[in-house]
């Protein structure tokens, strides 16, 4: 069934081959540092973490508008799946939700459109689209795809390493008593990101143990026979990366690695040198 289209918000780490492939559409957010601020799309991710490093406070960053939704919904597809940043830590979902309802209110239902709260965030719902687009070339139908979304949701093993915990705990994505005894002792956070929520989970001194736990975070949970593609995310250190894909590929018969930057909306909480790592 390809009378289909994909709809995401900015906070959604893609490729730029997924995006092409798959003709998603991107409702932006917006970053501002200070009193300027700049659509995600506006800053390519270096120039984005260089201005992290020059001011001194976190950059704020701002849902879109239902208005550039129900823009998004002004399309030739008769049937939308929009695929929104985890309701507990952000107001995407509600926000879309919000503009379905206004434009269901002026037009009716003749279009069907499927608000998905996703209950992650950057490369794991890239995943998730990635599968769905899959799906989508498969022609398969809506009421396969919507229910099979809310299954792949509860699959998804999502882990990552923090340089720094600092912007989480400022931005209220961490819980400030467990981030500041990790940051005192001068740790490497590992973070697990599970049901809409990013929890400490363990530590380690330096980045070689860090990039160590998080690579045997993923073996201890990854299903050899369900999860079939992994997605690499780093905060402008593709090294890392590429470290642990070296790591991953020669152990598991994925069909497909993506390794990804994680761009402004979730730099912001992440900071420079972050890894996420996320299979399904």
């Amino acid at each position: 069934m390809k009378n289909i289209k994909l709809i995401t918000d900015g906070s959604c780490d893609l490729s730029q081959d997924l995006i092409d492939k798959s003709q998603i559409e991107i409702v932006d957010i917006k970053v501002s540092f200070g009193e300027r601020s700049y659509s995600t799309r506006d800053l390519t991710n270096k120039q984005f973490y260089e201005m992290m490093k020059e001011h001194s406070e976190l950059p704020k960053t701002a849902c879109p508008s239902p208005s550039q939704y129900i823009e998004a919904f002004e399309c030739e597809e008769d049937n939308i799946i929009v695929f929104c940043l985890t309701s507990k830590l952000s107001g995407v979902y509600n926000c879309a939700l919000l503009a379905k309802n206004m434009y269901e209110e002026e037009h009716g239902n003749k279009k069907r459109i499927e608000i998905i709260d996703t209950t992650t965030g950057s490369i794991g719902q890239a995943l998730l689209i990635s599968k769905v687009a899959d799906m989508i070339s498969e022609e398969k139908d809506m009421d396969e795809i919507v229910s099979t979304i809310e299954k792949l949701k509860g699959e998804l093993v999502f882990y990552g390493t923090l340089h720094t915990l600092e912007n989480a705990i400022k931005g209220g994505r961490i819980n400030p008593i467990a981030g500041k005894i990790i940051g005192i002792l001068n740790f490497k956070a590992i973070v697990h990101i599970n049901d809409g929520i990013v929890k400490p989970i363990d530590k380690a001194r330096g980045e070689k143990n860090s990039l160590n736990k998080v690579v045997q975070y993923m073996r201890d949970n990854i299903d050899k026979d369900k999860n079939k593609k992994l997605a690499i995310g780093h905060a402008n250190c593709v090294e890392k990366a590429l470290k642990i894909k070296e790591a991953l590929e020669s152990e598991y018969d994925f069909e497909e690695i993506l390794v990804i930057e994680v761009g402004p909306a979730m730099g912001t909480y992440t900071s420079e040198g972050a890894i996420l790592i996320a299979s399904l």
